[in-house]
């Protein structure tokens, strides 16, 4: 499989990448500029979200009415949000709407107005968000995985939406401040859909690549995580509640690292294959503890978790957690099996022609390629890498990112919870 595609480059730098595709009328935009939640001042956590959540609701042009009636009116969708690295941007819309979506967000992107009602109206939904998330076992077992893991002195260790500590200091002041952020230096922007990738350069010129703020761009470096040393356990107790959640794990591989495919095989294997990979099988088919019991990889810009989590009954979490432990023990002593290995390579090479059927997926794919400089031709490298890895290269991987002895295990449930 192949995918051609224009690459351009804006005035301002901005990278440019558009796929044609007449078989489908609509025309999806994603863009991606650097800086996110890693920007977050310490005592301000949440400002990145917060600040990305306000961009559509009111600009020097428009109000949040007035943009919601104008993509309404002609069936569009329109968002910013932000990653932990990231700042994103993402439309959809027929063709013949394309120039519309793209003075919206180019509105958006060069003058939000952050209206003092729309501060106030956002920050009632989010704590009301964060007030629930107390009373998610799920929620909160992610949370205090992430603080044990990194620390909250580090980005990756801090709530990704606030708290309900810092959320209500919140000025519009300092939205503004971190607004400052904004850049188009290292942007990407992926257009697919039915249109001329000339006249979309055209457009996108003429709009987006004039867009040169008088700041600098962030500085968007964070510190590497500090390695783990000895096993962490957090319990959080939730009362009321008949199901516990758990999540068990370690700092994982970058995408970039030359040991990431080893590790995507490998938790495809562990979690994924079939109804949650060997986890999934021992934890919740075979011994019944768990009402779903998966893994998860993440692999981004920086070293994101590698990770099991579980939905289990309270009186079963021991268990279950003995059960996972042994199962990361087999993996690091033991190599796949020749069928293991097999099954998932055979999983991850067929997938990405579904993930691609999509102009949305398409322009994801694209990003990814750019964002981590994985080449124009990845799409047709893509099935050798996979293919190449070995049980050997899987095992070096879980002994070099999976532990049965130095981990981070986050529960939270109800008071009978074993602490």
């Amino acid at each position: 499989m192949d995918l051609t595609f224009q690459t351009y480059t804006l005035s301002n730098g901005i990278t440019l990448i558009v796929k044609e595709n007449h078989h489908a009328q609509s025309v999806v935009i994603r863009g991606r500029l650097r800086g996110g939640a890693n920007l977050d001042p310490v005592e301000k956590t949440g400002l990145a979200s917060f600040t990305t959540s306000l961009i559509r609701r009111g600009t020097s042009q428009r109000t949040f009415a007035q943009i919601n009636d104008t993509v309404e009116s002609v069936g569009a969708a329109l968002h910013f949000s932000c990653g932990r690295h990231l700042t994103t941007v993402s439309s959809k819309s027929l063709a013949e709407d394309f120039d519309l979506m793209v003075e919206l967000m180019v509105e958006g992107l060069t003058s939000p107005t952050f209206p003092p009602a729309e501060i106030e109206r956002l920050r009632g939904q989010l704590i009301t968000g964060l007030r629930e998330m107390q009373e998610s076992t799920r929620g909160l077992a992610q949370r205090y995985f992430r603080e044990n893991l990194y620390t909250l002195e580090h980005p990756y260790g801090r709530p990704f939406n606030g708290t309900l500590e810092s959320v209500p200091t919140i000025t519009q002041a300092d939205v503004f401040a971190f607004y400052q952020n904004f850049h188009p230096q290292d942007g990407i922007f992926v257009v697919v859909g039915d249109i001329e990738p000339d006249t979309v350069y055209q457009s996108l010129e003429a709009t987006l690549g004039q867009w040169l703020p008088p700041h600098n761009p962030p500085d968007t470096s964070i510190p590497a995580p500090y390695p783990l040393e000895a096993a962490k356990r957090h319990v959080e107790v939730i009362a009321n509640k008949t199901q516990a959640d758990l999540m068990l794990g370690n700092i994982g591989p970058k995408r970039t690292d030359d040991d990431f495919y080893a590790a995507y095989v490998g938790d495809t294997i562990l979690g994924h294959l079939g109804l949650g990979g060997r986890i999934g099988q021992v934890v919740r088919d075979r011994e019944g503890l768990a009402y779903y019991a998966r893994t998860s990889l993440m692999g981004g810009i920086g070293a994101d978790p590698w990770c099991i989590y579980a939905g289990v009954n309270p009186v079963n979490v021991e268990k279950a957690i003995d059960l996972i432990l042994a199962e990361i023990r087999r993996f690091r002593d033991e190599t796949v099996t020749d069928q293991e290995l097999a099954d998932a390579q055979s999983y991850l090479t067929g997938i990405l022609p579904l993930q691609m059927e999509t102009n949305e997926g398409v322009a994801n794919m694209l990003l990814q390629m750019h964002l981590y400089q994985l080449g124009d031709d990845f799409i047709s490298r893509y099935p050798t890498l996979i293919n190449a890895v070995t049980k050997t290269d899987i095992q070096t991987a879980a002994r070099t990112y999976l532990s049965d002895e130095t981990y981070v295990l986050s529960i939270a449930g109800p008071v009978s919870l074993p602490s």
